[in-house]
């Protein structure tokens, strides 16, 4: 079974969304199915069937958090020994080349990511050109709009 990585923070955020799923969201459903059966004729009522399909989405998250949970390799990048290597979970502060701009980025999990938070997924091209780099080194992005270099001005592990 493939092990798929994941911060300790983008666990957590799992496990409170599967907690909330679990205690908020499916408790409110049941009631809301009950209340709509109370209505009559099941094959006409509306309430019913959006309750009905309510429930299918939650428990479908809840299956799918579940699996991704068990299939993560969690890796706490606070207890690997600091350096200047991009490894996953690093947070990198890294340098347009040609425009001189300054970017940085933490290096995480899949379903982790989020470019507004500056969090980019271990499978992006970014991510993968600075796998494995070190400060100083330069890595060539291929984008749609063609190659970029970044050198990596940073490395932090938070």
């Amino acid at each position: 079974m493939t092990k798929f990585p994941m911060t300790v923070e983008g666990a957590e955020a799992l496990r409170a969304e599967l907690e909330h799923l679990k205690k908020v969201e499916r408790p409110r459903i049941v009631t809301a199915i009950a209340e709509a059966r109370e209505h009559g004729d099941l094959k006409e009522n509306a309430e019913y069937h959006a309750a009905r399909e309510q429930q299918g989405f939650c428990e479908g998250r809840i299956q799918e958090i579940e699996g991704k949970l068990g299939n993560a390799q969690i890796i706490d990048i606070t207890k690997i020994p600091e350096g200047d290597k991009v490894i996953f979970g690093t947070t990198v502060d890294i340098l347009n080349i040609e425009t001189d701009a300054v970017v940085t980025y933490k290096i995480v999990g899949e379903d982790e990511a989020n470019v507004k938070e500056n969090k980019i997924s271990i499978t992006s091209p970014i991510a993968r050109a600075l796998i494995g780099k070190t400060v100083g080194d330069v890595a060539l992005v291929r984008t749609p709009g063609g190659e970029v270099e970044y050198e990596i001005d940073a490395v932090y592990h938070r």
